[in-house]
């Protein structure tokens, strides 16, 4: 059968452009279909114009001065802006052969979608495979009054024009978290309420209560162990019941954050008529990701798995190439790095801890501290820990978690050392600029050498060379050099 298209790619945030780049420069004759604009949820909702207010917060609140949220705002649009024209727009595609559709995707068979325009306007494509990226939306739990009561969510945040005096933000997840350092460094009074005991609660527990206790110390009120019963009011003020420890409670504020969680957008895609399996958590896909349909594929944040732009890239590629080159890729899962961009950055790849215990590994922790960094005591950084977690015999890396300035770059490293197979033994011997952050990961992994030093050795040593200095002192298991 002859198709209109070789690939047809629905969705058009960072998983469908990457796929669509992809499938382009593999010669597939290629359609990308966007209800909206191009650049997706990070382009516009998520990560640009979040981490453009949390630098303009952190800037105002070092200098003290008067903040004009009007100005902000008119300064994050044009920078949004900025990244749609140099990254997202259509014609950067268009040049690639790239055939750019705007409208809602459906399937319609198999091998077929509709595509409805503004207008309207219905026409049918076929296409030999297709990849879907259609991404996610904000998740609004099913809390009583909360859909008659006005609200926020991160895809209506960012067009606010004027600083709320306060707002209550449901869910202290990397959004929640994230917003509730933004406004209340901009002057916004901030309450924070979320079921679990503690915040960023896929993160590792020590550093992240310590970066709760930062955003504390700030003004962030947190009411953790609460579970939220009801929210009423309107455009001037909010009210939120909660119940904890067995009392109600009841929280006011003149603007609802809701951070909750994400849900896939798979309403409206008609994926029945494809046979595609899927539930409320998205598509399921297997580890090359294909859908239980062989030539359909699923990217990104539409199948549930891993929300992270840098996720939804990298399943992108994998579809692609499974797809057009039949190069069996899979997924990698072992070495998905992570950061939450407050100041500091609290960021994780590779085990933790706890799944290292459960698994029966034997690991030693290697720690070392940002307030020994050279480079985070010039910049008054010295907040943060730098944690790995690797083998004590070779230094084979299973894991790490930095707090700390730049964490979410310095997390990189790590992640290029496990997947390449570095060990902290490689990575020690690595040459790295003084002064530096990325120093502060080399002096982490210094410590595997500190850890297995020993007395015996170094009295051999002596004996040997007729060396006249006095043995280590490694009585403290835990010292840090």
């Amino acid at each position: 059968m002859k198709y209109d298209f070789d690939m047809i790619v629905i969705g058009g945030g960072a998983a469908g452009l990457t796929s669509s780049g992809v499938s382009a420069g593999f010669g597939a004759k290629t359609m990308m279909i966007e209800k909206n604009r191009l650049g997706g949820d990070c382009t516009w909702h998520g990560c640009v114009p979040s981490k453009i207010l949390l630098n303009e917060a952190k800037k105002h609140w070092q200098s003290g001065r008067e903040v004009d949220f009007g100005q902000i705002i008119k300064k994050l649009h044009a920078i949004r802006e900025e990244v749609y024209e140099d990254a997202d727009h259509p014609d950067i595609f268009t040049n690639m052969g790239i055939e750019v559709q705007t409208g809602s995707a459906r399937f319609t068979s198999p091998h077929e979608v509709s595509v409805t325009d503004r207008s309207g306007r219905v026409v049918t494509y076929s296409s030999r495979y297709f990849i879907i990226a259609a991404g996610s939306r904000a998740l609004l739990p099913p809390i009583p009054g909360l859909s008659e009561t006005p609200h926020l969510t991160n895809h209506t945040l960012f067009e606010q024009t004027t600083l709320p005096e306060s707002m209550i933000i449901i869910g202290a997840g990397p959004i929640g978290t994230e917003m509730a350092q933004a406004f209340n460094r901009l002057g916004t009074q901030v309450t924070v309420i979320d079921m679990a005991s503690g915040i960023l609660t896929k993160d590792e527990p020590t550093l992240a209560r310590e970066l709760q206790q930062i955003l504390a110390e700030e003004g962030v009120k947190f009411e953790l162990d609460a579970v939220v019963k009801s929210v009423q009011g309107d455009e001037t003020q909010v009210s939120v019941s909660v119940v904890r420890d067995g009392k109600q409670l009841v929280f006011n504020a003149q603007k609802l954050l809701v951070a909750a969680g994400r849900s896939p957008n798979i309403e409206d895609l008609g994926l029945e008529s494809a046979g595609i399996s899927y539930s409320r958590r998205g598509i399921e896909v297997n580890d090359r990701c294909r859908t239980s349909v062989s030539h359909i594929y699923a990217v990104g944040d539409i199948t549930g798995k891993y929300q992270f732009t840098h996720m939804a890239e990298h399943t992108a590629k994998i579809a692609a190439t499974n797809a057009l080159l039949k190069i069996p890729m899979k997924i990698d899962v072992r070495h998905v790095p992570w950061s939450t961009f407050t100041d500091p950055e609290l960021a994780h790849v590779g085990a933790s801890p706890s799944e290292l215990d459960a698994a029966g590994t034997s690991y030693m922790v290697y720690k070392f501290p940002f307030s020994k960094i050279d480079r985070a005591i010039t910049d008054g950084q010295i907040r943060g820990w730098i944690y790995v977690y690797a083998r004590k015999f070779d230094g084979r890396i299973y894991g790490a978690d930095i707090l700390g300035a730049h964490g979410g770059d310095m997390i990189g490293l790590f992640a290029l050392a496990m997947r390449n197979k570095i060990s902290l033994r490689k990575f020690a011997d690595t040459l790295f600029p003084y002064p530096s952050y990325g120093l502060g990961a080399r002096r982490a992994a210094d410590q595997w050498y500190i850890k297995n030093q020993s007395v015996g050795l170094v009295r051999w040593l002596k004996r040997i060379f007729g060396y006249r200095g006095q043995l280590p002192d490694l009585s403290d298991p835990d010292r840090i050099v």
